[in-house]
């Protein structure tokens, strides 16, 4: 799973290089997504959190 959204991020990287200033923002706003959720992925790997609801 995190091979994958580290290649999101990374494309998301490409194509924030290569945004007209009206895509700009809604590419940060996806990469800036896509970062998160992979520090989620990378932190229940080494088990720093629990992705289980608290419930």
């Amino acid at each position: 799973m995190t091979i994958a959204l580290e290649i999101q991020v990374e494309e998301l990287r490409a194509e924030l290089r290569n945004a007209d200033p009206a895509e700009r923002r809604q590419v940060e706003v996806e990469l800036e997504l896509a970062r998160a959720e992979l520090a989620a992925a990378i932190a229940e790997q080494e088990g720093t959190i629990d992705a289980a609801p608290p419930f």
